[in-house]
């Protein structure tokens, strides 16, 4: 743990230093830090030993085994969910009854922007040679507050599903920096909340929200020109 959070910091240092000496602020992503990104919900430190199903593995839906193996994309490469864009919302604890409220009460309406937005940030982010705000100026805050403040229908919150697990013993904790914080807890329970929306809808949506953002501050050639590609190819990747 201690190890991560050394890997955390040090961008955040880097960017004061930049800032400092007045330069321009350059964004290097890690491309350990990524990995773990992309490693969404099990850790290999933690094994499963009971579900919903009241089985450790064999009666774990589908799409949630393709989700602990490779993430979102994971599942939308099952043909089940084509033609769809794949969201899940996670929490975990060690009160079964709590998370389960946490479930029932999680909405579309309320909920999904906070999924997108993070997707969107990610798909900028990756693009981006420089630091977000400066690859696109004001565009950047603009479009997450907007698809923030943006409402989805069609979203469908089609599962839900929790899995107990157990840290193995001895193991080294890789944690996700897209996930609920861990504790120190020697078994928790983990909640998943499945939701699908048609592909075409949302790219209709954010492209929408892409061609009515104005910002105060008119972007310098260098950004409109980095605007002009990331609207162009933005769902390549996404």
């Amino acid at each position: 743990m201690i190890k991560n959070k050394t890997i955390l910091l040090l961008p955040i240092i880097i960017f004061f230093a930049c800032v400092t000496k007045k330069e321009p602020v350059l964004f290097i992503p890690d491309p350990v830090q990524n990995k773990l990104q992309e490693q969404a919900g099990l850790s290999e430190s933690w094994e499963i030993i009971n579900s919903q199903n009241g089985s450790p593995e064999k009666e774990i839906p589908a799409w949630l085994r393709a989700y602990l193996d490779r993430g979102v994309q994971g599942i939308e490469s099952l043909d089940a969910y084509s033609g769809k864009y794949v969201f899940v919302g996670e929490n975990r604890g060690n009160t079964i009854n709590v998370l389960q409220q946490w479930a029932d009460g999680f909405t579309t309406a309320q909920d999904m922007p906070r999924l997108i937005v993070q997707r969107v940030e990610k798909r900028l982010v990756a693009s981006a040679s420089l630091y977000p705000d400066d690859e696109y100026g004001e565009y950047f805050a603009s479009l997450i507050k907007k698809v923030s403040d943006g409402e989805y229908p069609g979203a469908d919150k089609e599962q839900t599903f929790w899995i107990k697990q157990k840290k193995i013993p001895g193991s080294v904790e890789n944690e996700n920096a897209e996930t609920p914080p861990v504790n120190d807890d020697i078994e928790r329970y983990e909640f998943f909340v499945l939701i699908t929306i048609n592909k075409e809808a949302l790219q209709k949506m954010i492209q929408k929200i892409m061609a009515d953002i104005k910002t105060n501050t008119a972007p310098t050639r260098q950004q409109r020109t980095a605007i002009s590609a990331i609207n162009q190819t933005f769902f390549e990747g996404f």
